[in-house]
């Protein structure tokens, strides 16, 4: 047999002298990974410090409309003063107009109206005009009556004054005449006493008794004129009082008959009062502008139907002088708004970049300032906020361009954070973090995440 079979020999590869050197770099790290791990590191750092330390505009979001800050300015309709039919428009859509400018003609659908209404007026008029004179007259009446019986009275004082001074006379004569009368009476008892002893004569004693007649004669003529004199005063007295009777009653019949005709005059006023009304509402048949502004629409044509007192004849949208943003917000944010807090605005139609953390490096928005947060939703759940311009700020948009019902979206600023607790606040639905006022500005009431 042959002899067995030796193995082949393979030749021994033979390593170069550099084979461990590059077995080694063959086992090293990329440098590419080298520098992205670098890389990684340092955005690690920087998103830490960034979340630690960059700050973070909290924000609430809203969406609403251009608006009137007062319900003058904002659209209102115009109204047909009276019934009757649109004759001519002295405007079409879209025209602008001043304040007390023609916009329509109304036509009443009876011509003959005015006129009668005219006429009843000039009546009216003239009853009033003659109870007025009436009046006027019977006011003169008044005071004749009155300074006659100031004269009656002033007479009837004197006659009272005359017949008292006779009273005083009378009464003065009426003492004289006693004290005569008592006098002449004992002279008389002397000298009959003495007649019968011889010591008077016959003549001296009828002297006497002469003297004592005559005593008492004036004694009765004294007592007739004191008697005289009071009945005279007593008359005085009854027609002084029958001057106050006469005069007073003269008074009072005046004083009747102005009152009536004041009341004539009332009456024939107020009888005058609604065809004043009727004539004046006719003489509104052409609609003036109430202000400044720009005809919406046109609800009726010339002719066409029939109006109403009352009805709509057309859309007006008075000029904003003051124009302001509605913006409608949850009712979860509502306990974070109060007035004056920032608002950023974007304007429908006006190009604008918004970066909601940071408002300060915004182009095209425009600051506003809350005014009212309205005190009730609108019944969805929504709280209506009204925001306005910020005078500290770019002035927002023409009247031009920033016409009422433009839409527009508001970010409501609240505090600013950190950007890693903003992110942890959203991860954790937390509410945001904010400072208001309670009523007294200098307790501050912090509601922030816990």
């Amino acid at each position: 047999m042959s002899a067995a079979k030796q193995p082949i020999p393979f030749p021994s590869p033979t390593l170069p002298d550099n084979a461990e050197t590059v077995e080694f770099e063959l086992m090293a790290t990329p440098r590419s990974f080298r520098t992205m791990a670098w890389t990684l590191s340092v955005l690690l750092v920087l998103a830490v410090a960034a979340l630690t330390f960059a700050p973070w505009q909290q924000s609430v979001s809203g969406t609403g409309r251009v608006t009137a800050l007062t319900p003058p300015d904002r659209q209102q309709s115009i109204d047909a003063p009276v019934e009757g039919r649109i004759v001519k428009w002295h405007v079409i859509e879209g025209s602008r107009v001043k304040k007390g400018d023609p916009v329509v003609e109304i036509a009443d659908i009876d011509p003959t109206l005015p006129f009668r209404l005219r006429t009843e007026r000039d009546a009216g008029l003239d009853r009033v005009r003659a109870a007025g004179e009436r009046e006027v007259q019977l006011e003169g009446r008044i005071r004749e009556f009155e300074q006659s019986l100031q004269n009656e009275l002033a007479a009837a004082g004197f006659r009272i004054q005359q017949a008292a001074d006779r009273i005083r006379g009378a009464e003065q004569a009426l003492e004289a005449g006693d004290v005569r009368a008592l006098v002449t009476r004992q002279n008389l008892d002397r000298h009959r006493a003495l007649f019968p002893k011889g010591l008077v004569s016959q003549r001296q004693l009828e002297l006497a008794q002469a003297e004592a007649e005559t005593a008492s004669a004036d004694l009765k003529r004294s007592q007739a004129a004191l008697d005289e004199a009071r009945n005279f005063r007593r008359t005085a007295e009854a027609e002084r009082a029958r001057a106050v009777n006469t005069g007073t009653a003269l008074i009072q019949d005046a004083r009747a008959s102005r009152q009536s005709a004041r009341g004539e005059i009332a009456s024939a006023r107020q009888a005058l009062q609604p065809i004043e009304v009727r004539l004046n509402r006719q003489s509104t048949q052409n609609v003036l502008a109430p202000a400044d502004g720009t005809i919406f629409r046109l609800v009726l044509q010339p002719g066409s139907a029939v109006i109403k007192s009352g009805d709509e004849i057309a859309s007006f949208v008075p000029e904003n002088t003051s124009p302001v943003v509605e913006v409608w917000v949850s009712g979860n944010d509502m306990p974070l708004l109060s007035k004056d807090r920032a608002v950023r605005l974007q304007f429908e139609g006006w190009p604008a970049v918004q970066f909601v953390g940071w408002p300060s490096v915004a182009v095209g928005t425009f600051g506003g300032r809350i005014i009212l947060v309205d005190a009730t939703d609108d019944g969805k759940g929504k709280f209506r906020v009204l925001v306005g311009p910020d005078p500290k700020d770019a002035p927002w948009p023409s009247t031009l361009y920033l016409r009422q019902g433009v839409r527009a979206k508001g970010w409501i600023l609240l505090d600013t954070v950190p950007l890693g607790f903003e992110l942890w606040r959203q991860f954790n639905g937390f509410p945001q973090s904010v400072t208001q006022g309670t009523g007294d500005e200098n307790v501050p009431v912090k509601r922030k995440a816990k």
